[in-house]
C-alpha cells in the first residue's frame, strides 16, 4: 500500500508541474467554494452557525473524496492510487503559485499596474497604493504562506495516513484543504459566522507551517534562518503565517513588509527584482524537497 502510495503522491506531483490546476468548471476546491458560497450571509445566531459550518463542511468534503478513492481501490488497487494522486492534485497547488507570484515580480519591473492587476489574485490586500518594491514584496510573502497553505498541510495529512488506507489520506487531505477554504472564504472579523474555521485553521496549520520554515531552511543550507524567523513569527496577525515568511526574509536578508499590519526584518531592504526570483526559487525548491520528503516517507514505511 505505501508504494502505491508513493506512486499516488509522484503523480499529484507530475500533475502539478505539467497541468498546475485541474480545470475551474471540474476543479473539487472549487466546486466546494460554491457550495459554501451560499452560507456566506448574515445570520441570526453567527457563532453558533460558525461551529456547524466548521465541522460540517470539511467532513463532507473529506467523506465525499474519500468515498471515490474508497470505490476505486475496491475495484483494483491501482485505481486508488491513481484516484488517491488525482485526489492530493486537487488539494495541492505550488506550480501555479509559483508562476503567478513570478508574474507580479516581473511586471513590477516594467509596468506597475499590471503588477498591481495581477496581485489580488495571489495576495489578498489592496494594491492601489503599492510601490514596486511592496509589490514584489507581497508576491513573496503570499508565495512563502502558501507553500504552507497549498502543499505542505494537505501533502502531510495525505502521507501519514496512506500507510493505513489511501483513502483516508484522501479523505484527511480534502479535509485539510476544505479547513483553509473555509478560513480564506470566511475566516475575517466581519464574518463571525466564520469565527470558527478562522480558529481552526490556526490549529490546523500549527504544524505545516513550522514544517515549512524547515523546508526552507534546508534548502537554504543554514541553520539560520528559521531561528530568525522564530522572532518574527509573531508579527503578523496570523500565528503561523510568520514562520515561512520571516524565514525567506532571513535567508535571502530582505524586508517583507504588509503596510500598517506587520514588518519581517525590518532592518534589511525590501526585495529587488533579483531577490524577488530568488526568493520564489526558494520556496519552488522547498516545495520540491516536501514532495520527496513524502515519497521517501511512504518508501522507507513499506520497507
Amino acid at each position: 500500500m505505501s508504494l502505491i502510495a508513493a506512486g499516488a503522491i509522484a503523480l499529484a506531483a507530475a500533475l502539478d508541474w505539467l497541468v498546475r490546476e485541474p480545470p475551474a468548471r471540474i476543479h473539487p476546491v472549487a466546486l466546494f467554494g460554491r457550495l459554501v458560497a451560499p452560507l456566506d450571509r448574515d445570520w441570526t445566531l453567527p457563532r453558533s452557525v460558525s461551529f456547524w459550518i466548521a465541522l460540517l463542511c470539511p467532513i463532507a468534503a473529506g467523506l465525499a473524496v474519500g468515498g471515490v478513492v474508497a470505490l476505486g481501490s475496491f475495484v483494483h488497487p491501482i485505481a486508488g492510487g491513481v484516484l488517491a494522486g488525482l485526489a492530493l492534485f486537487s488539494t495541492t497547488s505550488l506550480r501555479l503559485l509559483l508562476d503567478e507570484a513570478a508574474g507580479v515580480v516581473a511586471a513590477s519591473a516594467t509596468d506597475i499596474e499590471a503588477a498591481r492587476d495581477r496581485l489580488p489574485a495571489l495576495a489578498g490586500r489592496d494594491a492601489a497604493d503599492l510601490s514596486a518594491e511592496q509589490l514584489r514584496s507581497a508576491a513573496v510573502e503570499s508565495a512563502a504562506e502558501n507553500l504552507a497553505d497549498g502543499l505542505v498541510a494537505p501533502l502531510l495529512a495525505f502521507a501519514l495516513l496512506a500507510p493505513e488506507s489511501l483513502a483516508l489520506a484522501a479523505g484527511a487531505a480534502a479535509w485539510v484543504k476544505a479547513v483553509n477554504t473555509l478560513d480564506s472564504m470566511l475566516g475575517y472579523p466581519s464574518k463571525p459566522h466564520g469565527w470558527l474555521s478562522a480558529r481552526l485553521d490556526d490549529a490546523v496549520m500549527w504544524l505545516p507551517a513550522r514544517l515549512s520554515a524547515l523546508a526552507l531552511t534546508a534548502v537554504a543550507r543554514s541553520p539560520d534562518p528559521m531561528l530568525s524567523a522564530r522572532r518574527w513569527s509573531s508579527a503578523p496577525p496570523s500565528p503561523n503565517s510568520g514562520w515561512p515568511m520571516g524565514t525567506v526574509a532571513s535567508a535571502l536578508q530582505i524586508k517583507l513588509e504588509k503596510p500598517g499590519s506587520y514588518t519581517l526584518n525590518g532592518v534589511a531592504s525590501l526585495p529587488t527584482v533579483e531577490d524577488a526570483e530568488r526568493a520564489i526559487s526558494l520556496v519552488g525548491s522547498a516545495g520540491l524537497l516536501a514532495y520527496a520528503a513524502a515519497v521517501l516517507w511512504e518508501v522507507l514505511v513499506w520497507a
